[in-house]
């Protein structure tokens, strides 16, 4: 079944270099987007409630972006990630997420629960 793509834009009063240091490193994760966060080379395990979901690191680049595949969803060309993003005229950061959902009804729940990964990401940062 062909999932579906979606993009949120959040803005974030932060800087690029770091809010890069909160979306890459395993312990920054962990104070805002899972439970637990490890990481084995480019095999990052991610812990929600006791489950652990495995995410292979697909791109990252410093200040900027970073990508990551779930290893359960293999035969597909899903994908999670965390992109910077400043405006040149009012360097206005926003974090620009992209993933995809199963299907129609499952893209709000995913943009609501982003939405709220990024809200603790605001009060840790205390942007």
């Amino acid at each position: 079944m062909e999932k579906i793509q979606f993009e949120l834009e959040i803005p974030i009063h932060a800087s690029p270099n770091m809010l890069y240091q909160y979306i890459s490193s395993p312990s920054n994760l962990q104070e805002w987007f899972a439970d637990k966060v490890n990481s084995r080379g480019k095999i990052f395990s991610f812990v929600w409630e006791g489950t652990e979901e495995l995410a292979e690191l697909v791109t990252k680049k410093a200040n900027e972006r970073i990508r990551w595949k779930w290893l359960e969803s293999e035969g597909d060309d899903s994908f999670f990630e965390i992109r910077i993003e400043v405006d040149a005229l009012t360097k206005d950061v926003s974090l620009i997420v992209t993933d995809f959902a199963d299907d129609e009804d499952e893209v709000e729940e995913s943009k609501q629960l982003w939405e709220n990964q990024i809200e603790e990401l605001r009060h840790t940062i205390g942007a």
